[in-house]
């Protein structure tokens, strides 16, 4: 398990440390140029709950890691917003960003199995798109009623939603091991090797969104249930 960044390491380190925590640390409206500043003084700065915060950059650069039972006090506001912007991440940066890579793949070869990549990819792109319109329209609505003690009772639980959770990240797995098996290579190299990582950062990505629902949104609403339902 690599380290575990706290509220004294600089903010430059964690990026430094890792370049691909640059989109999620932008998700809390934190940019570049933090100079010699710690992950307290910039959270501070920025009105962010550097808890939080750091549970997810832990969790990102840490697969294995569960943040503490502290985390419950967390803002459930605060997990719900840094979800859609990782959502609107999703829709408006990463799946434009892979289309355009595959449009390029594909006009570097004709062949039929590129056609049969670009329909899994769009059959999977519905799918995705779904999956996120149920969060924004089902989910997280009513984890903020919730919270906000709108009712009480309720017959559906967050447990609901774990269950129902799509593993979309492994779809994109499939996906990957049908280019590298099976691609006739009649393509262009470069085109190829960018729609793949630009796969794998996604895939990855997504392992980490469904950890964070998983691991800190549902127990923290799951224990709101209970107190309310007590």
């Amino acid at each position: 398990m690599k380290s575990i960044f706290t509220r004294e390491h600089r903010m430059a380190d964690l990026v430094l440390s890792d370049y691909n925590l640059l989109p999620i640390i932008n998700r809390f409206g934190i940019r570049l140029g933090f100079r010699d500043k710690t992950v307290e003084q910039i959270c501070k700065e920025r009105n962010v709950n550097s808890e939080f915060f750091l549970a997810i950059i832990n969790t990102y650069i840490n697969p294995d890691y569960l943040p503490d039972s502290g985390l419950i006090n967390v803002p459930v506001n605060s997990i719900v917003d840094y979800l859609q912007q990782t959502h609107r991440y999703y829709i408006e940066y990463t799946v434009p960003e892979i289309e355009r890579l595959l449009s390029l793949l594909l006009k570097s070869s004709n062949t039929q199995n590129l056609h049969l990549i670009e329909k899994f990819y769009l059959d999977y792109k519905v799918e995705l798109i779904e999956h996120i319109q149920n969060e924004e329209s089902q989910v997280f609505p009513y984890v903020l009623n919730l919270v906000n003690d709108k009712f009480r009772k309720v017959n559906y639980s967050i447990h609901s939603f774990e269950r129902e959770h799509t593993d979309l990240d492994e779809k994109l797995s499939d996906l990957r091991n049908l280019i590298i098996k099976y691609l006739e290579p009649t393509y262009n190299d470069n085109f190829c090797n960018d729609f793949l990582l630009a796969l794998q950062r996604f895939e990855d990505d997504l392992k980490d969104h469904a950890r964070i629902e998983d691991k800190i949104l549902v127990p923290v609403v799951a224990k709101i249930e209970e107190e309310l339902n007590g």
